[in-house]
């Protein structure tokens, strides 16, 4: 009898947990499809052209983990002035992105403005049918 009366509250602090993380979830919003992808730092820039030289000496590997360690030491030991031309490229790729992100943002605020038209003119409508609904009962019952 013990055993069965274990399992019961076991399954209702299961319950409890899975409502918990279903509403976790729910909360979290949902991502844009349409938002511009943050652009890459200097190191990931590097480690775009890193890759392809890395593959072209070592075709036998397949371990991205190697790659990764390979291409870090690298950037560690690379100058400042070695490392110039990636940030460069950064910072014209984070310029695009700024660019991209102004036109996002002002076409989300457009569509914004929009939506909230539209639903004022729905609550109106809403409305009016409301009254009207509310004036056909009086008719009947006199």
């Amino acid at each position: 009898m013990k055993g069965a009366k274990s399992k019961g509250k076991g399954d209702t602090k299961l319950g409890v947990r899975k409502k918990a993380s279903e509403s976790k979830k729910s909360k979290k919003a949902a991502k844009d499809p349409n938002k511009p992808k943050r652009p890459p730092s200097a190191f990931f820039v590097f480690m775009e052209e890193f890759r392809k030289s890395y593959k072209e000496k070592h075709p036998g590997n397949k371990s991205v983990a190697i790659v990764g360690k390979a291409g870090g030491d690298k950037w560690k030991q690379m100058s400042e002035a070695e490392k110039a031309p990636y940030q460069a490229k950064a910072e014209k790729r984070k310029a695009d992105y700024q660019k991209n992100m102004d036109a996002y943002n002002k076409k989300l605020a457009a569509g914004d403005d929009a939506d909230e038209d539209e639903s004022d003119k729905s609550k109106s409508e809403v409305h009016d049918d409301d009254e009207d609904d509310d004036g056909s009962e009086e008719e009947d019952d006199d």
